[in-house]
C-alpha cells in the first residue's frame, strides 16, 4: 500500500525538497502541497492523506491549530500528524502532542530519518525518541508540570493493570517495544497488547498521546537535573 503524503509548510523551496525525497521512494507519494493550516486541512480531506508533514510555524493558521482541527474530525482519524520543527524540542511541542501529533521530527534531520518518520506514522506509532522525549519533559516541566496536571486523566489510570502501568511509564520514557520488551523480560508482542488496551482504556489517539498523559496524570514524574 503507498503512503500518501500531505506536505505543509509556509516555504516552497523546502516543499520542493521534500516532494523530490518522498517521490523516490516505492512506497509512498506525496499526494498535496499546503502553504498554511487550513489548506492542509482541507487537502487532508480532499486527497485522503494518511500522513501531513506539518510545519508549526505558517501564517494565518498555524501547524498546531490545524492539527487540532484534524484530530477533532472523525472524517480525518485515521490521520496521522508529523510536526516539523526548527529544532527537535520546540516551545510548541507538547502542545502539539496534546493536539493530536503523533510526533516530531526537526527540519535538520537526515533524509532517511524523515522517510522513517513517514512510515512509523503511518503505522500508528509515535515519533518519540529518548533525547526528544527528554526535551518533551524539559518543556512540559517549563509549562507548569505539577500544576498542569489532569485530575481526571488520574483516575482513569485506575482502569490500568500493573502491567499496563509499567509499559505506559517505559513508554513515557520513550522506549520502543523492542526496548521495553527487554526491560520487562517480556516478549515484544506482548509490550504491544498492553500498549494497545492502554491506549483503549485511556482514550488515546496513538502513542504519542500515552506519553503526554502520562505526564499530565501524574504517573510518570520527571526529575529535575
Amino acid at each position: 500500500m503507498t503512503i500518501r503524503v500531505l506536505l505543509a509548510d509556509d516555504q516552497a523551496l523546502l516543499r520542493s525538497a521534500f516532494r523530490v525525497l518522498v517521490d523516490s521512494e516505492p512506497d509512498m507519494e506525496v499526494v498535496g502541497e499546503a502553504s498554511d493550516g487550513a489548506e492542509a486541512v482541507r487537502l487532508a480531506r480532499e486527497e485522503r492523506a494518511d500522513v501531513v508533514l506539518m510545519d508549526i510555524r505558517m501564517p494565518g493558521t498555524d501547524g498546531l491549530a490545524a492539527t487540532r482541527l484534524i484530530s477533532a474530525d472523525p472524517g480525518l482519524a485515521h490521520v496521522r500528524v508529523v510536526m516539523l520543527t526548527t529544532f527537535e524540542v520546540d516551545e510548541y511541542v507538547v502542545q502539539s502532542l496534546r493536539a493530536g501529533a503523533s510526533g516530531f521530527l526537526g527540519k535538520g534531520s537526515e533524509p532517511d530519518e524523515l522517510l522513517n518518520a513517514i512510515r512509523v506514522a503511518a503505522a500508528g506509532d509515535a515519533l518519540l525518541s529518548p533525547v526528544a522525549t527528554k526535551g518533551l519533559i524539559a518543556k512540559f516541566l517549563a509549562q507548569g508540570g505539577d500544576d498542569d496536571r489532569d485530575p481526571a486523566r488520574a483516575e482513569r489510570l485506575e482502569a490500568l493493570t500493573v502491567r499496563e502501568r509499567e509499559v505506559l511509564v517505559q513508554v513515557a520514557g520513550g522506549h520502543s517495544n523492542d526496548e521495553i520488551a527487554e526491560r520487562l523480560e517480556v516478549s515484544p508482542l506482548t509490550v504491544k497488547t498492553h500498549v494497545n488496551r492502554a491506549m483503549a482504556k485511556l482514550g488515546a489517539r496513538d502513542r504519542a498521546q500515552l506519553v503526554v498523559i502520562a505526564y499530565e496524570s501524574g504517573l510518570v514524574r520527571p526529575r529535575v537535573e
